[in-house]
């Protein structure tokens, strides 16, 4: 087991450093999940299959380019995001943005809960003809999640190692199955009336993957080098998650009316449906918890980390219970709006204003607000959700990157002004 130092406000040591294609195996579990099969079947649909392509492209490179720079920070302080994002947005501030990834990742533990219990009880009825309880469901898949969280990345990384390629042969299967019922080129070729734009589609695919990308660091911070870092967010985001979002949209083409689950078992699939569900509910929902529990405790370092885990567990079993499947696509665009500028910041301030900034002795010892970060944060998360809300038009037709790119802007900007304000009010009080 990992020393407990891995939640607590401290950087790793040396000790604990594993080679980089276990963390990678950590991180391709995520592109193995259930909600990216989702996304890829949701993007494909509503949209024409090569556009569906290039947003599945885009989409994925974007979140390697963010992935990629923010994991290769966190292998070189040896820091979780949460303090990173302490060290950009200061204490207080680092605080309400930690909270909000934790309700969002909170909601991402209670959504795979709930994408568990629905499949398990599809899957029962249609394989095996019994019902099956879904509280009952719902509190054993949080109880086993929450178990491997408590014991640490150690666990998550076992578990991860063992079923990635299981996965991955799954997913090979499912494709075989697919192109066995209808060659590529028809499927290429099929019609489809487009209600998601290109850039719709990349910002879907950006925010189902977004929070995974930020905190990418509390598990790169395990990486012996920077370039193990970024293997793990290309292996993660390029290879991986193109190829289980193609095989969804591949499969799609086949029941464009039908939910991912009926197209697995009228494929032949129902065991690997099984497989699908339990092995990338389990892993990816344990990380989930991991980095729920570590941002929580960045911002209330007092607090027990076992009561935490299992009360967070608890809770994010209570929101697997209050069916938050609704609008799912939705639900991935306003992440992208809200959460992609706080890449913006973190790459503008490690990599521009401040990167002598980044390292442990500096916690506590800044402003309790970074406003210019702050001020940054909100107004390319407005100018997102402006967007979303078609009350400005997109530029470029992505809305999620511009937003990336306005809050690098307006953080170097907000930090200039804030710097000659600082230095007029320091000549002004030396003259009095």
């Amino acid at each position: 087991m990992f020393d407990s130092n891995e939640f607590e406000e401290a950087a790793i040591g040396e000790h604990q450093l594993v080679p980089w294609p276990r963390i990678a195996a950590v991180a391709g579990m995520v592109g193995f999940s259930l909600p990216t099969f989702l996304t890829g079947l949701e993007v494909s649909l509503a949209m024409p299959p090569w556009d569906a392509f290039w947003a599945l492209l885009l989409g994925s490179l974007i979140i390697f380019a963010i992935g990629g720079v923010i994991g290769m920070i966190g292998a070189r302080t040896r820091l979780s995001s949460y303090l990173l994002i302490r060290l950009s947005f200061g204490d207080t501030g680092a605080g309400i943005v930690n909270i909000a990834f934790a309700i969002s990742l909170l909601g991402w533990f209670g959504l795979n809960i709930n994408l568990f219990t629905q499949a398990m009880e599809r899957l029962a009825q249609e394989l095996f003809g019994i019902q099956l309880p879904e509280l009952a469901m719902a509190s054993l898949a949080g109880l086993c999640m929450t178990v491997t969280t408590l014991v640490g990345f150690r666990a998550i990384n076992w578990l991860s190692t063992l079923l990635v390629p299981v996965l991955a042969f799954v997913t090979l299967w499912l494709i075989a199955s697919t192109l066995g019922e209808k060659s590529f080129g028809p499927i290429m070729a099929t019609p489809v009336e487009a209600t998601l734009t290109i850039g719709g589609g990349v910002s879907a695919i950006v925010g189902a993957i977004i929070v995974g990308a930020i905190i990418l660091p509390d598990i790169t911070r395990f990486a012996r080098t920077t370039g193990g870092a970024v293997g793990t967010a290309f292996v993660a985001y390029v290879p991986i998650q193109l190829f289980v979002m193609g095989a969804a949209g591949l499969a799609g083409s086949l029941a464009p009316n039908s939910e991912f689950l009926e197209i697995l078992i009228d494929l032949g699939l129902g065991l690997g449906a099984v497989i699908i569900v339990i092995a990338s509910s389990w892993a990816l929902n344990s990380l989930n918890l991991y980095s729920t529990v570590l941002s929580v405790k960045a911002t209330f370092p007092a607090l027990n980390r076992t009561v935490l885990t299992v009360a967070l567990g608890a809770l994010g079993v209570v929101f697997a219970l209050m069916n938050i499947l609704d609008s799912f696509v939705t639900f991935l665009i306003y992440l992208s709006a809200v959460f992609v500028p706080v890449a913006g910041v973190l790459l503008a301030d490690y990599l521009i204003v401040r990167k002598e900034r980044f390292a442990l002795e500096n916690l506590g010892h800044g402003p309790a607000i970074n406003l210019p970060a702050f001020g940054a944060w909100l107004m390319g998360a407005g100018f997102a959700i402006a967007e979303i809300q078609s009350w400005l038009s997109s530029p470029s037709g992505f809305p999620a990157l511009e937003a990336a790119a306005i809050t690098g802007i307006a953080y170097l900007l907000l930090t200039k002004i804030k710097r000659n304000l600082d230095a007029n009010q320091t000549v002004q009080t030396q003259e009095t």
